[in-house]
């Protein structure tokens, strides 16, 4: 099965060579930023009855990072854009730092269905991998404006763009920005993504299109994950060979074996290199339940921006010690924790509705 690339929608690129064969590859989140893309959140059935509570709570997350660097944010219209101004104001974020484009979206989770920017550090190019999107496993139709979204701001930067022609998700895949990619089984070998295509021919897709040379695999995501187990609720790399990974200190708790398995798996993981890799433990927050749901709460749904790295909170505990721990784990940011009790009601908080597009 060829992975080649179509033809490049722009110029200026070969349409026989893969993007990693380019010299291109998908940066790790913790270098530095050009822009973070969020789509405004807008569909009342993502939070039902409560969407209007998430807004001042989006806000503050705009402020913090716009703080850093500049926010592209996509909306529908002029009456979004307006609304969306009307919040941020309130927040009191520099809306010089904000920007927006009449791009619609049917839902607001951009690390999903926004651009994948890779960077040629040595040309000094960037370029927008546009894969396929399908609301995972197409739970949540329709999902046609999201899927288009990567090419729209590839066509407004005048970049170029390739579609793989296969569904990955953003929150599904994170990077040390050395060569290793981290993934979970539980969603990428889900017959509702690519059903046509096994593990070694999905590791080639992700090698030749994020510009990786070595894939980890772990199993199951936490309870009460519609994505069925995305990696950036479960472990995150923080620097180039640490992770963080989040653990149920409650034994009687359905994520306590879950979890347990998570570490010991990743304990047996090498990195491109050879090397073990370091893994501080997170905590858990209790069980965060509305209308007899489970919500995924984690505090591994961090964003890290250029100038802070924005923790979701949960009126728990344990959310002082996860920020301080996380911390701990970066000497060059701030880490502040922001309230999501609400706005995980949608099934994702930070890291699912932000992506970064990576200076080059």
């Amino acid at each position: 099965m060829s992975t080649k690339p179509p033809d490049f929608l722009t110029s200026g690129l070969s349409d026989s060579l893969t993007p990693k064969e380019l010299g291109f590859h998908f940066p790790a989140e913790f270098a530095k930023h050009t822009a973070t893309w969020l789509s405004w959140p807008h569909k009342e059935a993502s939070w039902p009855g409560k969407i209007e509570t998430i807004y001042p709570h989006y806000a503050e997350f705009i402020k913090r990072v716009a703080e850093g660097e500049r926010v592209n944010i996509n909306v529908a219209n002029e009456a979004m854009r307006e609304k969306a101004t009307r919040y941020i104001n309130e927040a009191g974020a520099d809306l010089s730092n904000v920007q927006f484009f009449i791009h619609p979206t049917n839902d607001a989770w951009c690390r999903d269905h926004g651009p994948a920017f890779l960077i040629n550090p040595k040309e000094k190019k960037k370029m927008i991998v546009d894969w396929g999107y399908n609301a995972w496993g197409g739970k949540y139709p329709p999902f046609d404006l999201d899927d288009v979204i990567p090419t729209l701001i590839a066509k407004q930067y005048n970049i170029p763009v390739v579609e793989p022609g296969i569904v990955m998700e953003g929150g599904s895949v994170e990077f040390n920005g050395r060569g290793t990619l981290l993934t979970t089984r539980a969603c990428l070998l889900n017959p509702n993504r690519n059903p046509q295509l096994n593990q070694a021919q999905i590791e080639k897709y992700m090698i030749d299109y994020y510009g990786v040379d070595h894939i980890l695999w772990l199993g199951d995501g936490i309870i009460g994950d519609d994505t069925d187990g995305h990696i950036d609720d479960l472990t995150r790399f923080v620097n180039e060979d640490t992770v963080v990974t989040i653990m149920e200190e409650n034994r009687s708790d359905e994520n306590y074996e879950i979890l347990q398995n998570n570490l010991k798996e990743l304990k047996t993981l090498r990195l491109e290199n050879g090397k073990q890799m370091n893994i501080v433990e997170l905590p858990m927050p209790a069980p965060v339940i509305y209308e007899d749901q489970r919500l995924p709460a984690s505090y591994a749904n961090f964003y890290i921006a250029n100038k802070y790295v924005v923790v979701p909170t949960f009126r728990d505990k344990n959310d002082d010690r996860a920020i301080d721990i996380l911390q701990s784990c970066f000497n060059d940011r701030k880490v502040i924790g922001i309230d999501s009790t609400d706005i995980i009601w949608g099934l994702g908080s930070f890291h699912c509705l932000s992506q970064q597009e990576p200076e080059v």
